[in-house]
């Protein structure tokens, strides 16, 4: 299995020959709407190409930080799409013509190798967004990605899984309180699905914040308190805090489906 990481909520993912961009933001600055008064991400250092070959994009929400439209205008519009509801209808807008809606609890399969549950997310409004359970069927290497820390009721029926993405710190707002909350859940995440392997997202990568809600947001948690309490737990996953822009390899044991 081999990564890269972008930044922010950015994944490739390559399961068996399977290249799967998740929640892509790769080209031009981060905003919602044209706001860029309240809420802009910038790179320091600028991707030095988008990634080729992509068999398939994976989004989790419809939000800019997960179905960014400059990014999604940048790629081919012939490469399949499977997302939540509301990404779903971003993509559908920009012109792609092989998209696939899925709920929480459906399941579709890419190219007769991944197969994609996807699982309930973070409540964005009135929707429930998605995360994802991805299980490569001739290995049974399997990676559990949700990028603010709203784990799935139903989490127990996963049986374990190789590699989790999910992050590890809180970033709360006055009044409204935490909008990720990794710092909350993801010992109980890795208590349950016991991976291998654990990469923190959502906060990562060589990306500088302004604007208005900037300066309310709290960041509460890091790495190395998340690795004390693993610890104290007797949680032995590793905890990779990878390098952005840098494809890299994840040796997992031999997995045992649930």
């Amino acid at each position: 299995m081999y990564l890269t990481y972008y930044g922010a909520n950015s994944w490739l993912i390559e399961l068996g020959q399977q290249r799967i961009l998740v929640d892509p933001w790769l080209v031009g600055s981060l905003m919602f709407g044209s706001m860029n008064w309240l809420f802009k991400g910038d790179r320091t250092t600028p991707i030095d190409a988008i990634p080729e070959a992509i068999d398939l994009i994976l989004l989790s929400q419809g939000l800019e930080d997960h179905a960014h439209r400059p990014t999604l205008k940048a790629l081919d519009r012939q490469i399949p799409v499977v997302a939540s509801p509301n990404g779903a209808k971003v993509a559908e807008e920009l012109g792609y013509t092989r998209v696939t809606a899925l709920a929480p609890s459906e399941v579709t399969t890419l190219a007769g190798q991944v197969e994609i549950r996807a699982l309930s997310g973070a409540p964005i409004g009135m929707q429930v967004e998605n995360g994802y359970l991805l299980r490569h069927l001739p290995s049974q290497a399997s990676v559990y990605y949700e990028p603010h820390g709203f784990p799935p009721g139903d989490l127990d029926d996963l049986g374990t899984v190789d590699v989790v993405i999910s992050p590890i710190v809180n970033l709360e707002l006055p009044v409204a309180g935490a909008i990720i909350q990794g710092k909350k859940t993801a010992i109980a995440l890795a208590k349950q699905l016991r991976p291998q392997v654990f990469l923190p997202t959502a906060t990562g990568g060589n990306i500088v914040y302004e604007g208005l809600l900037t300066s309310v947001l709290k960041a509460v948690g890091n790495a190395d308190e998340f690795r004390r309490e693993l610890a104290q737990q007797n949680l032995t996953p590793e905890v990779i805090e990878p390098e952005p822009n840098t494809r890299f390899s994840v040796a997992i044991a031999q997995s045992v489906a649930p």
